[in-house]
């Protein structure tokens, strides 16, 4: 004879046994708990957020930390977001900081996650460990060694801090990311399809082309997309070898000093809104694609 386990919601329920309400609270948590926990986890990380959206409207003019009593909001700094001298100059100095570093790392770091994935040479052990070393060192250390060789450099070859040293310092710690990133998605792949290739003719380059870089496609595209949103963001290590030229977020850190203008937080929600209609975007195509596939 079976004994038959009972949820015990449905043996508090019997007569003589009413569920008590303490009971109900903590079955109601239960049931609701991870989506409780998403939704709290997803407000706090959007809080900032949604504080840059808020204040983009705020209409005071001697600061933008504090919210003006006596205006209302207005739409005049996104109708002129380039109006604070010298804004517009550092988003247009990031991107191309953000581009350049991103090209040269995403490059760079794929020929080194396709070498110690594809190849065995003499410290290759070393080089996968050596890959995490920008990634785990505290931005100060890394800034300030930076500092010290391009000051050294002046000193020899005449390298001038400003927008080349950036770039440099911005591909050094990016090539990490790809690295790991491209490295992760050439692991998963099955090394079978290329043999599939090559039995059905396919020389090694055509294989390459037509099989094995498809594949590894998205990761290199992600690995990109993480390059420069690392290097656009970046502050502490671009403080460091930045000399005179101004990025955008040098330029927020210096404009805290003196009230930092509502067209930053216009400039700074537009590229996170376009950073969302991005990813929206590429999950839809991945969606049809999988459909049609």
């Amino acid at each position: 004879m079976s004994t038959a386990v009972r949820d015990p919601r449905v043996t508090a329920g019997v007569p003589g046994r009413p569920i008590s309400t303490w009971t109900k609270l903590r079955y109601f948590i239960a049931d609701r708990w991870v989506m409780t926990s998403a939704i709290l986890v997803l407000a706090y990380l959007f809080l900032p957020v949604a504080y840059t959206f808020v204040f983009s409207f705020n209409n005071y003019r001697k600061s933008n930390i504090s919210w003006n009593p006596e205006g209302s909001p207005t739409l005049e700094h996104w109708l002129n977001p380039c109006g604070p001298p010298g804004i517009c100059e550092s988003l247009v100095t990031s991107l191309q900081v953000g581009f350049l570093a991103t090209a040269i790392a995403t490059v760079l770091g794929t020929m080194i996650a396709f070498a110690l994935v594809r190849h065995k040479f003499f410290g290759r052990g070393a080089t996968n460990w050596l890959v995490f070393v920008p990634m785990a060192t505290p931005e100060v250390v890394l800034g300030a060694s930076l500092l010290t060789i391009f000051v050294q450099g002046y000193t020899r070859v005449g390298l001038q801090l400003g927008f080349w040293t950036i770039v440099i310092a911005h591909i050094m710690f990016c090539i990490s990311f790809v690295v790991v990133t491209v490295k992760a998605r050439l692991q998963s792949l099955d090394p079978r399809i290329e043999e599939a290739a090559a039995d059905l003719y396919a020389n090694p380059t055509s294989a390459f082309l037509r099989v094995t870089f498809p594949l590894v496609l998205p990761g290199i595209i992600s690995a990109a997309m993480l390059s420069f949103s690392l290097s656009f963001d970046d502050f502490i290590i671009t403080n460091f070898v930045s000399g005179d030229t101004n990025t955008f977020p040098k330029f927020v850190y210096v404009s805290y000093l003196r009230g930092i203008p509502a067209q930053a937080n216009v400039i700074g929600f537009s590229l996170f809104l376009l950073a969302v209609l991005m990813t929206v975007a590429g999950q839809l195509i991945g969606s049809a694609r999988a459909r049609k596939g």
